[in-house]
C-alpha cells in the first residue's frame, strides 16, 4: 500500500530549509523546482509518487526556487529540475532534469541499502 505523499512531501523555505533538510536525520531529497518551469512539472507527479512509495525511509522536500532563492544558490543549483539527495546534511547525489521514473527509483533504493 502506497501512504498519503502528503505525509512525506514537505515544502520548504529559505527561511527553514537548514531545520527541513540540512539539520534532518537520514536521507532527504530536496527537488528545487519553479511554477513556471515545464520539466518540473513533468517531474511533480512522479515525485509525489515516490514519496509515498518511500514514506518512512526517505524525507522528500520541494523548494520554490523563485520564492526562496538562496538554498539553491547556496548548493549549486544552476537549472531546475534539480533534485539533491543529501544524508544527515551531506549532498550525496544529484540529478538535474527529469530521470525515468525507474532509474530514480532505483538510485534512490541505492542509497537505501546498508553500506
Amino acid at each position: 500500500m502506497v501512504a498519503d505523499t502528503a505525509d512525506n512531501l514537505t515544502h520548504a523555505t529559505d527561511a527553514d530549509f537548514q531545520q527541513e533538510v540540512l539539520e534532518a536525520d537520514g536521507l532527504v531529497i530536496v527537488d528545487f523546482w519553479a511554477e513556471w518551469c515545464a520539466p518540473c512539472r513533468m517531474l511533480a507527479p512522479m515525485f509525489e509518487k515516490l514519496a509515498g512509495e518511500f514514506a518512512g525511509r526517505l524525507k522528500f522536500v520541494k523548494v520554490d526556487v523563485d520564492a526562496s532563492p538562496d538554498a539553491p544558490n547556496k548548493h549549486g543549483v544552476r537549472g531546475i529540475p534539480t533534485l539533491i539527495l543529501f544524508r544527515n546534511g551531506q549532498e550525496v547525489d544529484r540529478v538535474v532534469g527529469v530521470p525515468p521514473e525507474r532509474h530514480l527509483r532505483e538510485q534512490l533504493e541505492g542509497h537505501l541499502q546498508p553500506a
